[in-house]
This record gives C-alpha cells, structure tokens and sequence, in this order.
C-alpha cells in the first residue's frame, strides 16, 4: 500500500486529499478514489 497526495479541483477550488492503494492501481482509479473524497467532504 502506498500513499498519494491528489489535487483535485471542486466547484472551482483546488484540495489536496490523500488516497492509500496498492502499488499497481492505476491512475484513473486513484483520481476517481480522490474526487469521491473531496465530493463527500463537501457535499455534507
């Protein structure tokens, strides 16, 4: 498991969020994992 910083942009703002996944996921997954993230966070 490693760890990424993502920075994703929501509702015209920028968050840095984390996300741990296996060492083989890929991209489009990891930017998905962190977009979800970010869109629970704020959608409270």
């Amino acid at each position: 498991m490693i760890e990424v910083i993502v920075t994703v942009n929501f509702k015209n703002r920028n968050y840095q969020t984390n996300v741990i996944v296996s060492k083989d996921t890929i991209w489009a997954k990891i930017r998905q994992l962190a977009e979800e993230q970010v869109k629970k966070q704020w959608n409270l």
